[in-house]
């Protein structure tokens, strides 16, 4: 009896699918704008987002001019948007926007075309063409909705761009030190932190540039050894005075003692030299 009872339960469900799918592939072949649009609309409020995409991408643009365009076009980026289908999305959104300025879905379709575009960003090693993309829309919506309640989420989502491409900057200069080009490195650390001076990859590339300079300046001829260690010096009060409690503090102070005992022998032996 159970078992017969959940088998009807079953064939019922299967029979509703059915249903539900013929009267989903008749409104897609019908000619009629309106019911089309009515039906899209009661999908998307069932989050049946792939449904309401479908026939709103018939509709839309046939809606051009009339009272409900706006709001076709709008649910059109949102339903694909709530799939997933991010370029799609962050154009229709684009396009909204532009069109309807004014509109009071224009703010969260900014937002959600800068949001299209996070999504869109890939991992630091590859790439970040969409990353900067992103960081412009971003940028852009804070200018026009300075006030908004989304701001936050824009500020939180920015920090977490703007560390993928400090990442990708540090993991480049880094690479040097890594190569053993000390030289090099210390000269891509050094530019990174000019330009990424707040990064939280600031700390370590300010150690590696010290080490990197400590290095070079070791590999050097002696008639340049002194000026280069006196970069290392230089380098090593610009840590100790940003990064007073740093985890490379001892290491940092160790080159700091391997300079002054390597300056002393420079000088001594020129003082030799000159006696």
């Amino acid at each position: 009896m159970n078992r017969g009872f959940f088998h009807s339960i079953a064939l019922f469900c299967l029979l509703l699918l059915a249903t539900g799918c013929s009267n989903f592939q008749q409104l897609l072949k019908s000619n009629d704008v309106s019911k089309k649009y009515q039906a899209a609309l009661e999908y998307y409020e069932q989050e049946e987002y792939y449904r309401a995409s479908q026939l709103l991408d018939q509709v839309t643009d046939l809606m051009v001019g009339t009272e409900e365009a706006e709001k076709a076009q709008f649910y059109r980026a949102k339903s694909h948007y709530m799939q997933g289908n991010y370029i799609l999305s962050n154009a229709y959104f684009r396009t909204f926007y532009t069109t309807y300025p004014r509109s009071p879905f224009a703010e969260e379709a900014m937002f959600l075309q800068a949001q299209s575009l996070y999504e869109q960003s890939p991992s630091y090693q590859e790439d970040q063409t969409p990353t900067l993309t992103a960081i412009e829309a971003y940028e852009e919506f804070l200018v026009r909705y300075p006030n908004s309640e989304r701001v936050e989420r824009v500020n939180i989502a920015l920090e977490e761009l703007y560390t993928k491409l400090d990442r990708k900057d540090f993991n480049q200069a880094r690479l040097y030190y890594k190569l053993r080009y000390w030289r090099s490195a210390a000269v891509a650390l050094n530019n990174f932190l000019q330009e990424h001076a707040s990064s939280p990859y600031a700390e370590e590339a300010a150690f590696l540039r010290l080490d990197a300079q400590f290095r070079y300046a070791q590999e050097s001829v002696p008639d340049k050894q002194e000026e280069r260690y006196d970069v290392v010096l230089d380098y090593f009060q610009a840590f100790v005075d940003t990064y007073p409690e740093s985890r490379y503090k001892r290491d940092a102070e160790r080159i700091f003692e391997g300079v002054q005992e390597a300056l002393g022998t420079i000088r001594k032996t020129a003082n030799n030299q000159n006696s």
